[in-house]
């Protein structure tokens, strides 16, 4: 790294000193910062500086913010309301809307081709449709 780099990437360090974040408010302002570089060409040094912010903000996240484990109905439920779509909307799936209603209310299994067709329609992994390890009971062992 050249002396003019490292002067660059000082100057930013300096402008700004990155610190671990320890509120959502520190976050923001993190977030401002990381916004503001993003609105213009990014050099190389700015490219570092804005790695180092990510890290942070991410460290932070990855601490504070529950993401809530859904799979299989609980995820499809959050899906069709994300996208604002009715049962109707998933005949092309599920077939018939009775069946989608079946399965949002527990009633009935998805099949391997609800699955594989709901990530196609989603555009996720099938394996986010299958319950987590954690809600799987135990076996008995006899």
């Amino acid at each position: 790294m050249s002396t003019n780099v490292s002067n660059i990437y000082f100057e930013l360090l300096q402008k700004f000193p990155p610190r671990p974040i320890k509120s959502e408010a520190e976050r923001q302002v993190v977030q401002e910062v990381v916004d503001s570089l993003l609105d213009g060409e990014i050099t190389p040094e700015e490219q570092e500086y804005l790695n180092l912010l990510g890290i942070l903000i991410y460290e932070y996240e990855e601490k504070s913010i529950a993401i809530p484990d859904l799979s299989g109905v609980e995820l499809l439920k959050a899906l069709i309301d994300e996208f604002g779509l009715k049962q109707k909307d998933l005949i092309s799936i599920f077939k018939t809307e009775s069946i989608v209603s079946a399965i949002l209310n527990g009633k009935r299994k998805f099949t391997v081709e609800h699955i594989e067709k709901l990530a196609e329609f989603f555009h996720v992994s099938p394996a986010v449709f299958f319950p987590q390890p954690s809600a799987i009971a135990p076996r008995s062992s006899k």
